[in-house]
């Protein structure tokens, strides 16, 4: 499918829709991308790209395919007073259709938006907004994935302690860890790209019957929309879906997993960074008002805030297709500021992600030093398995359950007691008892993630 058009620049700063409240985003390429003046811009290209359509089939004059596409420039109108007089008919569109009616003259402004409703417009413009978001999350996807997979293969078989709820399990690797990472990543982008490349144009006039089109003229009015779709790179629908809202639903479903892909990262990040913890720390943590010995964990605390409001956003997207009607009043007017806030969210966390995954530091000294919190009892499951032939399993369960006692109550490590048993003089304890040594298959289920291309 041919990319779609960027339309005119956009300023990179939105004056009056700054972020101040909102650090995940203010500031990313999804800020500009997602913004009212990129969203005017979607509309003019939307209307712009319907006049060419009709030109193309001979249903308007190719002067007025040239005057609106030309008129089309966001720069030219005042959102503001577009957003202040959109209360009047529920939406933006219609005191937009009036400015650039305006605008184009007097000869060929019966050319704009002829035979479109507001939804057709409003709906396009929105498809156009999340492909060139969803764009830039996907740059941002790749830079993560492949910062991830150089991590992992550089950890491969830096032991770490395994946690289960919040305990020590198991050793694990880093590396198993972070290819991990890099498959949620993966899963995004391609959940992602799927839903980027399907997204359609939106026209089917007042009711969705494409009549209007008919009436001025069109003889195919599936011809207008296939090229009503080409005109702007989005796909072309199989039916106008002003009340079947599967493309707002298939955003809503990839953005909030996204979100949550990448906030997996981030919350063991947050974990592993904790002071008394330190495994792992951002590459440029954030000051503290109050304290500045802090180095606080802000990319990663940003996107773990963003996947915990992803959920909601997409909730009210899903709760928005049950819509009557051949127009809903309320169903189509509640997806617009959700699904903003989460190309929003979605974009400033991919670019978090980003900057996290490429800074990340990791301490492997300490990761090893913690191994050893447990005096060694973190290798007890394999101890149970591998001294169950020598001991017999009941003797061997019974040993280690004794000797797990005093190793706390000594203080001794779980080594130093097992060479203590007389029963175990034969046995390779330097090797059992290694953490380092029980990884089990973390190195090649690393490798075998990293072939994901």
């Amino acid at each position: 499918m041919t990319p779609p058009p960027f339309g005119r620049e956009v300023p990179a700063v939105d004056p009056d829709d700054t972020g101040l409240l909102a650090p995940g985003w203010a500031g990313s390429p999804a800020a500009s991308a997602t913004g009212d003046v990129a969203y005017l811009q979607a509309l003019l290209d939307a209307e712009a790209a319907l006049t060419r359509a009709q030109a193309a089939l001979e249903l308007a004059p190719a002067g007025a395919a040239a005057t609106v596409t030309e008129a089309a420039d966001a720069g030219r109108f005042d959102v503001r007073s577009l957003a202040e007089r959109a209360r009047g008919g529920g939406n933006p569109v219609i005191p937009l259709v009036a400015d650039l009616t305006k605008a184009v003259g007097a000869e060929y402004g019966p050319y704009v938006h002829r035979g479109a409703t507001s939804q057709d417009i409003m709906d396009t413009a929105t498809m156009l907004v999340a492909v060139r978001t969803l764009d830039l999350v996907l740059a941002d996807l790749g830079r993560t994935e492949r910062a991830l997979a150089r991590l992992a293969a550089e950890h491969r078989d830096t032991a770490m302690p395994g946690r289960t709820l919040t305990q020590h399990a198991v050793p694990t690797t880093l590396g198993l860890k972070a290819a991990g990472w890099r498959s949620l990543v993966l899963d995004a982008r391609d959940r992602i790209g799927a839903v980027r490349d399907g997204l359609p144009a939106q026209l089917g006039g007042a009711a969705g019957t494409l009549a209007a089109f008919t009436a001025y003229g069109a003889r195919d009015p599936q011809a207008l929309t296939a090229a009503f779709a080409r005109e702007l790179g989005l796909r072309e629908p199989l039916l106008p879906w002003h009340t079947l809202r599967t493309p707002i639903a298939d955003l809503a479903g990839c953005l909030a997993f996204t979100a949550g892909a990448l906030g997996k990262p981030a919350v063991d990040v947050l974990a592993l960074g904790r002071t008394e913890i330190a495994e792992v720390a951002e590459g440029s943590g954030g000051g503290s008002s109050a304290m500045p010995h802090k180095a606080n964990p802000v990319r990663s605390t940003l996107i773990a805030a963003a996947a915990r409001r992803a959920p909601q956003l997409a909730a009210t997207l899903f709760g928005a297709q049950a819509a009557e009607d051949e127009r809903p009043a309320g169903a189509w007017h509640a997806e617009w500021e959700p699904l903003r806030d989460l190309l929003r969210l979605v974009g400033g966390a991919a670019r978090d992600a980003a900057e996290l995954a490429e800074g990340l530091r990791v301490n492997a000294d300490a990761m090893r030093d913690h191994l050893a919190l447990t005096h060694g009892l973190i290798v007890s499951e394999r101890l149970s398995a591998e001294l169950a032939p020598v001991l017999g399993r009941a003797r061997a369960k019974e040993l280690l359950t004794e000797l797990a006692a005093r190793t706390y109550a000594e203080g001794r490590p779980l080594r130093e007691l097992l060479a203590e048993e007389p029963e175990l003089k034969d046995v390779d304890l330097d090797h059992l008892t290694d953490p380092a040594r029980y990884t089990g298959s973390a190195g090649v289920l690393t490798d075998r993630a990293l072939e994901r291309r």
